[in-house]
């Protein structure tokens, strides 16, 4: 059976990047590394720490708008590494005005919900074993 290593990186289809680069430049406190221009499409990536890429791409042809109850994406969870980062987190989000679910509980962990300008479901997850 052949292997993977992780995730590399991520790609999401964005409707406007000039709305969406500083959406996640802010949320993150991380600015692009590196850009792509093909023509019908353009792409910000930013390098999330632990190694995985997150593409922001444009196209000249947008499509419908995000939803997480159609086959596909149902939401991106970004690992935290305790409650009391997850707290933070949550500050942050509060203060850059990201209006989120607050601190969710579940059998498999803790989570805070939001949504990226184009409503793409994200989420900041503390599993059982890390609380």
């Amino acid at each position: 059976m052949p292997t993977i290593t992780g995730f590399d990186h991520v790609a999401l289809t964005v409707a406007d990047l000039s709305v969406s680069v500083p959406f996640y430049t802010a949320l993150w406190g991380l600015p692009p590394v590196a850009s792509m221009n093909d023509g019908s499409f353009r792409r910000q990536v930013i390098a999330l720490p632990g190694g995985t890429n997150l593409g922001l791409t444009e196209h000249d042809r947008a499509g419908a708008g995000f939803d997480p109850t159609a086959a596909g994406l149902d939401h991106i969870g970004f690992a935290v590494a305790d409650r009391d980062e997850l707290a933070t987190w949550v500050r942050h989000l509060d203060g850059l005005g990201i209006e989120h679910s607050g601190p969710v509980e579940a059998d498999y962990g803790v989570a805070v919900s939001f949504t990226d300008p184009d409503g793409v479901a994200l989420e900041l997850f503390v599993g059982r074993r890390a609380t």
